[in-house]
């Protein structure tokens, strides 16, 4: 049972239909074509960081192109918060909108499907067909400890899904790597939450993959994206209709609070610039209403991508991808040391104010020395997040392409700049790049040249050992 369908996804930036008819789609110039999703059970329990097991799970997969012999090709891709297997392609001849990451993957596209094997795996805990909250729930299966109103069918998890972490998707993935023959990974790729994946795969499982391509993502969630993420859940948990996360078993959905949540994500997903260029001030009508009801165009834009989203995702799934989200911190298995002089800077920095403002009043004195403290805190700070990065980073084994996109202020090109900074300092071997786009957090989707390229020449580059010189291009 699965509430939600499976080959829908919003992910995509154009909501107008693929261009191609639906009788020319498998000979689409840069199209894969016509795919079939697979369904992968695994029988032996899994268990998650939270200390719950699941008896068993399905993974739904999606591959484009052709393993070689020695199965060294292949390519994982890593979907984001909204997104799918469905990352390429169409699911039948009359489907007119391709896959989520179609411009990037396909024949002669940045990811080549004429050349590599690609596998794209829909995360547990999803609504897209991998086991997950619209999923029947093994445990009530011929249950006596059901509900007294409830009827004695099969249930579905709900809110008794576990909650789940990045590590427990990558782990799963590592599964299906043993499943497919897969022991060693050609890039593990992968946008905003792909790209944290994409990370806890290169810490976790140095040895299984040789390229790492880390886009438009960051090594832990800033106080700020935790904020977003709990006004989310809390416009979802306080909708009526969301009965306590029971709203299929009640015959309900928290349409509303789901609406509202995918709006608040949306505004983080954009700029100030595109939203000023697509929508300025312009009214639907012409005029004031003097309501609350519609009226400028860009509220009609985010009550359409809510309504849209509130009809394809399950209101369960936003609330655990979004703590997945919140505890992901690949350094949380490696505890490290800040060196004794990590905070230098700053003592001459107190030193050189001290002996300035010797003969400040008291107050002005007072402040400068709060204000030094300041310093000192964030080097400080600043020290203990590099040093973390570096003992996570110390053991892997892979070669590196990070890219950040200028206008994201989600995850801004900062929070990318630091994982550069950490495999730079470790003597790994990284490329950098930061592209100009005017996407906002959601330009990974775009088909941008400079960065089609960028992804393009990393693949298929001869591979850089850690012995090798270390390269950071940033532009």
């Amino acid at each position: 049972m699965n509430a939600r369908s499976d080959n829908t996804s919003d992910q995509h930036p154009d909501s107008q239909p693929h261009p191609n008819s639906s009788a020319n789609i498998d000979s689409a110039v840069g199209s894969v074509g016509v795919v079939t999703p697979q369904n992968f059970h695994f029988s032996e329990p899994l268990t998650l960081e939270c200390n719950r097991t699941l008896p068993s799970f399905d993974l739904m997969v999606e591959t484009y192109g052709t393993l070689n012999s020695d199965k060294s090709n292949a390519i994982l891709i890593c979907h984001a918060l909204s997104g799918n297997h469905h990352a390429a392609g169409f699911h039948s001849a009359d489907d007119k909108k391709a896959g989520w990451w179609d411009n990037m993957i396909g024949p002669n596209k940045a990811i080549d499907t004429n050349q590599f094997y690609v596998v794209c795996v829909n995360n547990i805990g999803s609504c897209f067909g991998s086991t997950g909250p619209t999923t029947i729930n093994p445990d009530s299966v011929g249950s006596d400890s059901l509900d007294a109103n409830s009827s004695n069918e099969p249930q579905v998890y709900g809110p008794d899904f576990p909650l789940i972490t990045i590590k427990d998707w990558v782990k799963t993935q590592a599964m299906l790597s043993d499943r497919l023959g897969i022991d060693v990974w050609h890039a593990i790729v992968g946008g905003s939450m792909g790209g944290m994946q994409a990370l806890q795969w290169s810490v976790d499982y140095p040895e299984r993959l040789k390229r790492c391509v880390v886009i438009a993502s960051t090594p832990k969630l800033s106080a700020q994206n935790i904020a977003f993420n709990e006004v989310a859940r809390q416009s979802i948990l306080s909708d009526p209709d969301f009965k306590d996360g029971r709203y299929i078993q009640e015959g309900t959905y928290p349409r509303r609070g789901l609406i509202l949540a995918r709006m608040v994500g949306h505004i983080t997903y954009l700029t100030d610039d595109a939203m000023k260029a697509k929508f300025g001030r312009d009214l639907k009508s012409g005029k004031f209403m003097y309501g609350y009801d519609v009226e400028f165009q860009v509220e009609s834009y985010l009550r359409y991508q809510g309504e849209r989203f509130s009809e394809n995702f399950d209101a369960n799934t936003y609330l655990l991808m979004t703590k997945a989200l919140d505890y992901f911190d690949p350094t949380r298995d490696y505890p490290s040391t800040v060196a004794k002089d990590t905070t230098e800077s700053a003592v001459q920095i107190e030193d050189s104010i001290a002996a300035s403002v010797e003969s400040s009043k008291a107050k002005a004195q007072s402040e400068l020395e709060d204000a030094v403290t300041t310093i000192e805190d964030i080097e400080s700070d600043r020290q203990q997040e590099l040093s973390a990065l570096k003992a996570a980073f110390a053991h892997t084994q892979c070669q590196y392409l990070v890219v950040s996109f200028t206008t994201d202020w989600r995850f801004a090109p900062e929070r990318s700049q630091e994982i550069v900074d950490a495999l730079m300092a470790t003597g790994k071997p990284v490329s950098y790049i930061n592209i100009d786009a005017p996407h906002g957090h959601d330009s990974f989707l775009f088909d941008i040249p400079r960065y089609m390229g960028a992804v393009k020449g990393f693949l298929t580059a001869p591979f850089i050992t850690p012995s090798r010189p270390v390269t950071g291009e940033r532009s």
